[in-house]
């Protein structure tokens, strides 16, 4: 069951029961007891709807506190996901989340606009799994439509508005929240609360399911010809700024959040191979935050104009999803696909104009 860390009412009263379609129950007996009794200790941190509001803000880490660290390893038994699931996890944008663990060893990480025109990262793995990833959050409606393309994905959050948590339970993916689990998700020291939830992915998956479970219709290959040389290029929401600059060096495009460069808790520079600038549709959802704010809904299903940054070059692109079964084209103004550097590939999904 999914915490409710932006509730507007009471859970709903079928909380308590799993319908056909929806999350697995993962524990019976004693261990269901185990695992409410740490959901109970998680949730008073971030995810109850009568605790501090989730306006992605939160507040400042301590001082010189910055490795990740877990204080209570469990050796509890642990949910494992079948094999071919990649992994989604939702990870904290806001700068009092900064630096993330394991944010490098994504094979895709998409940028979604949230409340008060502030961003949230959906991370993707599925040829690598880190020791650790996080800090997590929680869910958003456009991430249903998101998912959609991969075939039944473990999603992991630390919750959702109430009201979001039944269409959850419907979609095809297998929901993995701390109310769900045992030994999965530990707090960490170097954040404050609700900055500091982190995940163990080896306790869901036994090993990473490869890129064959990559169903996002990205095409890899030699840069194609055409395209502008590129230094730098800042992508801006209404409450942050993301800024892309072409390292030789690192062969990618070394990112700046907010003005600031983003690193790991390892003090390793983020720079993906491939940079994606999706223009969308970026309209108010039928959901709402514990302070009356929209949320923003995503539109990633239909067609539109794109940037593709690799190499050192900007290409104009168009891209195109059919439906949300399927993944996304991207194609050269001339209809040919255009191709994405091997690495590490960055979606930023901004507000079409």
């Amino acid at each position: 069951m999914a915490t409710v860390d932006e509730a507007t009412g009471p859970r709903p009263a079928e909380r308590g029961t799993r319908r056909p379609g929806g999350r697995r129950a993962r524990r019976g007996g004693p261990a269901a007891l185990l695992a409410a009794a740490l959901a109970t200790v998680l949730a008073a941190g971030c995810t109850s709807g009568r605790g501090p509001a989730d306006d992605s803000r939160g507040s400042t880490p301590p001082p010189g506190r910055t490795a990740t660290a877990d204080p209570t390893p469990s050796t509890a038994p642990s949910p494992t996901a079948a094999a071919g699931q990649v992994l989604a996890v939702k990870i904290d944008n806001v700068r009092a989340a900064r630096p993330q663990t394991g944010l490098d060893a994504a094979d895709v990480v998409y940028v979604e606009q949230v409340e008060g025109g502030l961003s949230r990262l959906m991370a993707v793995f599925a040829t690598k799994l880190p020791k650790t990833v996080g800090p997590v959050r929680s869910a958003r409606e456009s991430d249903l439509e998101l998912l959609r393309q991969f075939d039944r994905p473990v999603l992991a959050f630390s919750g959702a508005q109430g009201k979001l948590l039944p269409l959850i339970d419907r979609e095809p993916l297998e929901a993995v929240t701390p109310e769900d689990t045992d030994g999965v998700y530990f707090r960490g020291r170097d954040k404050a609360s609700p900055h500091n939830l982190y995940l163990r992915p080896g306790r869901l998956l036994d090993e990473a399911p490869g890129a064959a479970a990559l169903t996002t219709g990205f095409r890899h290959g030699p840069a194609p010809a055409g395209g502008n040389p590129a230094k730098e290029r800042t992508v801006r929401f209404p409450s942050a700024r993301f800024t892309f600059t072409w390292s030789a060096r690192a062969k990618g495009w070394e990112l700046s959040t907010d003005g600031t460069p983003t690193r790991v808790t390892d003090g390793r520079r983020l720079a993906p191979a491939t940079v994606v600038v999706q223009y969308v549709k970026i309209r108010r959802s039928a959901y709402h935050d514990s302070l009356g704010n929209r949320t923003p809904y995503t539109e990633t299903v239909g067609t539109g104009r794109a940037e593709v940054l690799r190499d050192g070059r900007s290409y104009p692109a168009r891209w195109r999803r059919p439906a949300a079964t399927d993944g996304t084209d991207f194609t050269a103004p001339d209809g040919t696909p255009l191709p994405f550097a091997p690495g590490q590939v960055w979606v930023v999904l901004a507000a079409a104009r």
